[in-house]
């Protein structure tokens, strides 16, 4: 599987003024999750660096544990992945509660870190940057530009780390045939 990475956003177009955020319709859920997907998608280049940026702190702090959480997080996220795509019932959740499946592979590995005792490096080091992520994707708002761009872009993004992600949480495939559609009906 041939992996290309995302181009890097400007800078001032990640993270503009309060004029380009708002916040989501939370009764509307389908809309707000359709928002994170795009944005986690169109920016995920730019959530790549400031996460490493965090997460090189961190790990210059405490290597050790640092190297430890993300082991057991990349090892819990596998074996849920897994098990969900073996058990039918598993598979319905995860396509239908993507945060709840998240947030169930985050406490499972917060567990086990606590037995290592590296908990704050996983909270600052793992979770602090993906809930960052997280609250940026559902408030940004997107331009015409911007929307435009990622749906010229949407057939390569599933090559991509972000859409490898989302793609084991079952996140994906719609925005994909959405876009194939649309691209579709604009040749016709």
């Amino acid at each position: 599987m041939d992996v290309n990475i995302a181009p890097l956003r400007a800078w001032d177009d990640f993270f503009p003024g309060s004029d380009r955020f708002a916040r989501p319709d939370f009764r509307d859920i389908s809309k707000w999750n359709n928002r994170v997907v795009s944005n986690l998608l169109y920016y995920q280049t730019n959530y790549l660096v400031v996460a490493a940026m965090m997460i090189s702190v961190v790990g210059f702090l405490s290597p050790f544990n640092m190297i430890l959480g993300g082991v057991v997080v990349v090892l819990v996220f596998t074996g849920f992945v897994w098990a969900a795509h073996n058990k039918d019932v598993l598979r319905r959740l995860k396509k239908q509660y993507p945060t709840a499946f998240v947030m169930v592979v985050m406490v499972a590995s917060y567990f086990l870190i606590s037995l290592f005792g590296g908990v704050m490096v996983f909270v600052f080091g793992i979770t602090f940057p993906l809930l960052l992520m997280f609250i940026h994707a559902s408030l940004r708002l997107r331009n015409l530009k911007n929307k435009l761009e990622n749906k010229m872009e949407g057939i390569g993004l599933k090559r991509t780390p972000m859409g490898i992600v989302l793609d084991a949480l079952e996140q994906q495939e719609e925005n994909i045939s959405k876009i194939t559609d649309y691209i579709n009906k604009v040749k016709e």
